[in-house]
């Protein structure tokens, strides 16, 4: 086996097959999206080259762009927050117990395997305010009724109320990942740690962290990309409302192309995203960088 993996033939016929995929899946209509942005296109009618205009456009004379790329950092930062934060919260817990943790690994990773909709139904619910959904009425239950509101329809609060779903749904996609990485530390390491005195906060962050940062920022990676490029959850449950409040880039991208057939603007703003997911990760990679 070891003479089979070390021959080159051998691995770039394993590999090929997948780089054939992601290149026609991902690099392909990067490539397609790069040259409709330099039109401008109904999809109908015949394109017209019109060169940066779209970008200029973008960058100049579109206030929503700009709320909506404002709207995509805070939605980045509540998601990232709960995906990572949480989830490393839960896989810490989890290594501490031993009775109930393979039914509590199921529970916390169910989410992740529910369909986009069914979480953006039960959460519209969940915020309801006529008839009563969950949070208002536990809020009256509590006698705080004066803080009940119409979540999803505050122009303050409906973003950050958009964002808790996606990040509570892959909680427990970075809690196994996480988890994974925390059981994989030996053990002499831990007992070693603990003989010179660390114990709880000091053994996590001495110890048990650095060994696993490489995962860890792996999810960060993770994580951002994947807030980055969201998009059905706040499409379902605002779609962009109240006003502009819950727009994100992806959100006014798919209206842009599909709803007003700018199809060379609505491109040029795919592009801008793909940037953006690029630029992230350099920047996660050069923050996160012991060198």
């Amino acid at each position: 086996m070891e003479k089979i993996l070390r021959n080159k033939f051998t691995i770039a016929l394993f590999v090929l097959p997948a780089l054939f995929v992601y290149g026609f899946t991902v690099f392909v209509p990067v490539v397609w999206s790069l040259y409709y942005s330099l039109f401008s296109w109904d999809g109908i009618t015949s394109m017209e080259f019109i060169g940066m205009q779209n970008y200029v456009r973008m960058f100049t004379d579109d206030r929503v762009f700009w709320d909506a790329f404002v709207n995509n950092l805070v939605y980045l930062a509540v998601i990232v927050s709960i995906q990572v934060g949480v989830g490393m919260l839960v896989a810490v817990l989890l290594t501490k117990i031993g009775f109930g943790r393979e039914f509590f690994k199921t529970l916390y990773f169910t989410p992740a395997v529910i369909t986009s909709v069914a979480i953006a139904q039960l959460f519209s619910k969940i915020y309801s305010f006529e008839p009563v959904g969950m949070i208002n009425y536990v809020l009256h239950f509590l006698g705080l009724g004066h803080l009940q509101t119409a979540w999803l329809s505050s122009m303050d609060l409906a973003l950050a109320a958009v964002s808790i779903p996606e990040g509570w749904r892959f909680i427990g996609l970075y809690m196994i990942i996480l988890y994974a990485a925390f059981i994989s530390i030996p053990k002499d390491m831990e007992e070693a740690g603990t003989i010179d005195g660390a114990s709880g906060w000091k053994l996590f962050r001495y110890i048990k962290f650095p060994l696993i940062k490489p995962i860890f920022i792996i999810t960060i990676v993770m994580a951002t990309t994947g807030a980055l490029k969201g998009f059905d959850i706040p499409f379902i449950l605002t779609n962009g409302s109240p006003g502009h409040a819950t727009e994100i880039l992806t959100t006014y991208m798919y209206k842009t192309a599909f709803s007003s057939l700018q199809y060379g603007y609505g491109s040029a703003i795919t592009v801008f995203i793909v940037l953006e997911s690029l630029i992230a990760v350099l920047l996660i990679r050069k923050l996160t960088d012991d060198k």
